[in-house]
């Protein structure tokens, strides 16, 4: 069963910037096909921010392309969502995501985004 805790969330000011870590509980090469985060605003429903597989292929909603970036360290088995030019609509719980090579899902926990106009 694979694990993922997210850190680095927090309280920030708009224009700031934020970067957002999530470290697995198994190797991501050999166990996870792709990984990626998403965020969940009130009253909203929960949208995919950006995906990297083990390719490095990304994808990007386009609200936050240009602004932010993920990446991954496979030594590390840590994916990283580097946050830029944050807008007071970032705000939301952001929820780091595994696709499992057996097509299992993986969620963690949540961690809390705000941005303060």
């Amino acid at each position: 069963q694979v694990q993922l805790v997210e850190s680095g969330g927090g309280l920030v000011q708009a224009g700031g910037s934020l970067r957002l870590s999530c470290a697995a509980s198994e190797g991501i090469i050999f166990v996870i096909k792709a990984m990626g985060w998403y965020r969940q605003a009130p009253g909203k429903q929960r949208e995919l921010v950006a995906a990297i597989t083990n390719g490095g292929k990304t994808n990007y909603a386009d609200s936050v392309k240009g602004r932010f970036t993920i990446s991954r360290d496979n030594a590390k088995n840590t994916v990283y969502l580097q946050m830029n030019s944050l807008k007071p609509e970032d705000t939301a719980v952001y929820y780091c995501h595994a696709t499992g090579w057996n097509s299992n899902d993986y969620w963690g926990q949540g961690t809390q985004l705000t941005v303060s106009s």
